[in-house]
């Protein structure tokens, strides 16, 4: 194994699938905590359906970069979910049903009426499950992952005390005038971003798990934010790592090897959780 190991770290773009997966898996870790707790998890859910509605319009109109559509468009509609999931609970569901679905089925007969190859089923399936195109990255995609995940990282440190406030006690900081409007805003953005950054690793419809997996193994373990966010920051970077090796190995789908030791990782969470006594 270790000798088929290091045969493929020979290859950049296995070296560059590495580098990305564990750089997403951080970002999405960070986030996914604050989401959780705030119970906008069915956010990343949505977004995920609307970045594949824009993949499809930008796949039909020819972009070579497609990211230049999906990130402004994934943008305004996590802010516009967000505001309308603060207004009321069953509007703000009800937005994201119509969101995420209406994307979803829009991209898909987008896809049909245009098609981009002759395998639009092969095409559709590794937009939705992940792909192997994690392992064809060039050099230029991986800059500008590791530039947007550096952007996630530091905009998470500068902002940890707001943010911390604004997930614990959003009532509290509004009254106190520290903007929580503002700062729910750049929790959007920024899932926005994280989002759009794990389509290629993950697919579509496994985002969500790659950003509330980890948090919630995590939180079976530790109580304050601080510790759960560090440990799901482990654990996320850990997963994708082990998920991409395996995958390489076994010659598995990358999205789903990565998802199934998140899966593996929380049952293990919850026993240690159990065993110890932090589940009481």
């Amino acid at each position: 194994m270790i000798e088929t190991l290091s045969l493929y770290f020979q290859y950049p773009p296995v070296r560059y699938a590495l580098i990305v997966g564990v750089l997403i898996a951080l970002c999405s870790s960070l986030l996914g905590v604050t989401l959780v707790l705030k119970r906008f998890s069915f956010i990343g859910d949505g977004l995920s359906h609307v970045a594949f509605g824009a993949m499809a319009v930008a796949t039909v109109m020819g972009l070579t970069n497609e990211m230049l559509l999906i990130l402004p468009v994934t943008i305004v509609c996590a802010v516009l979910l967000l505001r309308t999931g603060q207004n009321t609970r069953i509007k703000g569901d009800a937005a994201i049903a119509m969101i995420s679905v209406g994307a979803l089925a829009f991209g898909y007969l987008i896809m049909n009426i245009f098609p981009s190859s002759s395998n639009l089923s092969g095409d559709v399936c590794s937009t939705l499950f992940g792909s192997t195109s994690i392992l064809t990255l060039t050099k230029k995609e991986v800059i500008i992952c590791a530039v947007l995940s550096v952007v996630v990282v530091i905009v998470f440190i500068v902002f940890y005390n707001k943010i911390f406030a604004v997930t614990f006690d959003e009532n509290f900081s509004k009254a106190v005038g520290n903007g929580t409007d503002a700062y729910n805003l750049l929790v959007a953005v920024v899932i926005a971003v994280i989002i759009v950054l794990a389509m290629n690793l993950v697919g579509s419809l496994l985002i969500s798990a790659l950003v509330i997996f980890p948090a919630l193994s995590a939180m079976r373990i530790f109580k304050s934010f601080m510790s759960v966010t560090i440990c799901s920051a482990v654990l996320s970077v850990i997963c994708a790592f082990s998920g991409i090796i395996i995958s390489i190995l076994a010659g598995t789908p990358v999205g789903s090897t990565i998802v199934a030791v998140d899966v593996a990782a929380f049952a293990i969470s919850c026993i240690v959780g159990k065993i110890t006594g932090r589940n009481a």
